[in-house]
C-alpha cells in the first residue's frame, strides 16, 4: 500500500465489533465482595447526639478473617517475598546477635591528643 486508505463504513463497523468482542472475553464479572487490601477502612461512629438504637449486626467470621489478613504485615501474610522490592529487608532479624562489648561493630568515641587539641581550640574561637 503507498497510502492509508479511508475505511469505509462497513470496515468500521467491523473493526469496532472486533473490539468490542475481544474485550468481552477478558471481561469478569465479579459477584462477591471482599475487601481491598490496600486501602484502609475506617469505620464512622454514629452521632453523639442521636437517639437511634444500635443495630446487633451479626458478625461473619470471613468477613473478619479476610480484614485481619489485610491489615498483616507482608512477611506474616506470605513465606516469600512477592516483589523484588520486598526482597531488601525481607529478614529483617539481625545475622549476628548484638554485643555492646565487640568492637568490631560498636565504635566509640575516643580522644587523642590532636582532637584534644582541636577541642580546645574550638573553645577559645567562640
Amino acid at each position: 500500500m503507498a497510502g492509508k486508505e479511508k475505511l469505509d463504513l462497513v470496515h468500521q463497523n467491523a473493526i469496532h465489533v472486533e473490539t468490542i468482542l475481544k474485550e468481552q472475553r477478558q471481561q469478569k464479572l465479579h459477584t462477591e465482595f471482599s475487601i481491598n487490601p490496600h486501602r484502609k477502612l475506617h469505620v464512622l461512629p454514629d452521632k453523639p447526639m442521636s437517639r437511634k438504637p444500635k443495630e446487633d449486626v451479626a458478625e461473619s467470621s470471613d468477613f473478619i478473617e479476610a480484614f485481619q489478613r489485610a491489615r498483616q504485615e507482608p512477611t506474616k501474610k506470605y513465606a516469600f517475598p512477592q516483589t523484588e522490592s520486598q526482597e531488601i529487608g525481607w529478614m529483617s532479624t539481625p545475622l549476628i546477635p548484638s554485643n555492646r562489648s565487640d568492637k568490631r561493630f560498636n565504635f566509640y568515641r575516643f580522644s587523642s591528643d590532636v582532637t584534644k587539641h582541636q577541642e580546645s581550640a574550638l573553645r577559645l574561637s567562640h
